[in-house]
């Protein structure tokens, strides 16, 4: 029993589906964090599976070569830095004002009829740099005051918004989803970035824009009068300072805006004028031009002399650390905000990734242990045997995960873990990887419901009960998750 356990198929395949339900009971019912059940399952796997002691967690001298530091220090070493400063770098956009300064001018663009689709494309676009958590914080008042002034049902207005946040925190780098498991299954980020926005885009605009103009007319919400009665004061004081400043000026931004000013609430930064657009837009778009010039630079010029330096621009963590540069002097120290502040912002922005990064580390120490036990080839194995192509196994694997335990993250990294061995089995290109990690992305977000704490932040948010929150913005991540993997499916027929 003990030999067919540890080196037949059926006995890996059964140790594998035993320590995720040991993980899932871990999280589901103990309530244990994440990072803790799965390093509690890899070890029990590690064990069960007939690893030595010391593979798995190396001697009283020596660690360094065991699987537990290999594990933990592989994946970190390469996202640590990424999300520490995509962190950063949306912290100041947000508290500078940026989000308000790019909603309003699509707003101004779009019109009245337009105002959903001008929602939709603030959240994507300030999506980027931000979480998904503080893009809603950030931008939730702005959906208020246009939902009230439009007289139509606050649905309407939040649905484009959340495809747009959602779609770019599941599909696209900076965020830990996507670069975990662009980690643990070794494929650039420049791919990543233009696979996940060509799976991502049809998949935003098919539950942002169909689906939330359609179920907008259905669901009507209100607008609580408790919601918008100090965003109206702050409209109104924008608008009054801006008349203020033309009649002394003589002359506008350039823009199409009334310059005002932006109280920080519980970020120290006090009261300063808005960024110009084009300022926000560059911060926003120089880490990703840099990491794609850099990743079709080995194909484009491959044998040009600027290709070293284009390599090292592009290079994740030097991109980020450019873009954080540039944010911290044109949209701080530039305008009168001291380098106290900044930094005191940096600080408080980078609390909650520590535990992020935990539950990465640990589940990629889970995956290593996968590899090493051989679960990895008892899988592939079996999908030889059944004709199931990987992207296909790592989606179900992701939407079962997402849906037992509710974490985005979890999903991703368990499933990458489960998933990375798989991939030496075939000689896939860059761009075939890239699918799979969207295909694991798009998993991880399907049928938000009770166990997701994004699911009572929306809830919340935006004044919906559960049942209307399920109507609305359960089917919209379903939408976003079925439509995105379909996009990743089709291509990956093809590449």
């Amino acid at each position: 029993m003990v030999h067919w356990l540890q080196h037949e198929t059926g006995g890996l395949l059964l140790l594998c589906a035993a320590a995720i339900a040991v993980l899932l009971f871990l999280i589901i019912v103990v309530k244990l964090e994440p990072f803790i059940s799965l390093l509690i399952s890899g070890l029990a796997l590690g064990l069960a599976a007939g690893l030595s002691v010391e593979k798995l967690v190396g001697t009283a001298l020596v660690s360094k070569t065991s699987l537990l530091e290999t594990g933990f220090g592989g994946i970190l070493g390469h996202i640590a830095p990424i999300i520490g400063l995509g962190t950063i770098l949306g912290a100041i956009l947000e508290a500078s004002g940026g989000a308000d300064v790019l909603t309003r001018r699509l707003l101004g663009i779009f019109g009245e009829r337009g105002a959903p689709l001008a929602m939709g494309l603030a959240g994507l676009i300030f999506g980027i740099p931000v979480f998904f958590d503080i893009g809603i914080f950030v931008l939730a008042p702005l959906v208020y005051i246009t939902a009230r002034r439009g007289g139509r049902s606050l649905v309407l207005y939040a649905m484009p918004l959340l495809a747009g946040l959602s779609m770019t925190h599941a599909f696209l780098p900076p965020h830990p989803g996507p670069v975990a498991a662009s980690g643990l299954l070794g494929v650039s980020l420049g791919w990543l970035i233009v696979m996940g926005l060509i799976c991502g885009l049809p998949a935003f605009l098919v539950a942002g824009v169909a689906w939330g103009s359609w179920i907008g007319k259905r669901v009507i919400i209100d607008v609580p009068e408790d919601f918008i009665v100090g965003e109206e004061a702050r409209e109104a004081e924008l608008e009054a300072e801006g008349r203020g400043e033309g009649a002394a000026e003589g002359k506008g931004e350039g823009t199409g805006e009334a310059e005002g000013t932006r109280e920080v609430e519980g970020k120290g930064m006090g009261e300063r004028p808005d960024p110009p657009l084009s300022l926000v837009l560059l911060v926003i778009a120089v880490p990703l031009v840099l990491i794609l010039l850099a990743t079709f630079g080995t194909v484009w010029w491959k044998h040009s002399a600027a290709l070293p330096t284009l390599t090292f621009l592009g290079t994740p963590a030097v991109a980020l650390t450019i873009a954080v540069l540039l944010a911290m002097w044109l949209l701080g120290v530039r305008r009168g905000i001291p380098a106290a502040e900044l930094s005191a912002l940096s600080t408080k922005s980078l609390r909650p990734v520590g535990m992020i990064l935990l539950v990465v580390g640990a589940g990629a120490f889970f995956g290593a242990v996968i590899a090493a036990t051989g679960v990895g080839k008892a899988l592939a194995d079996t999908l030889s045997n059944w004709g199931l192509p990987v992207i296909v196994l790592a989606y179900l694997i992701s939407c079962g995960l997402r849906l037992a335990q509710g974490s985005a993250t979890v999903a991703i990294v368990t499933t990458g873990g489960i998933v990375a061995p798989l991939l030496k089995e075939h000689d896939y290109s860059q761009a075939h990887i890239a699918l799979i990690v969207v295909a694991i992305s798009a998993g991880s977000i399907i049928a938000s419901h009770v166990n997701d704490g994004g699911f009572w932040i929306v809830s919340r948010y935006f004044n919906m009960s559960v049942r209307d929150t399920l109507r609305t913005w359960t089917v919209l991540e379903t939408i976003l998750s079925l439509v995105g993997f379909a996009v990743a499916g089709l291509l990956s027929t093809f590449i």
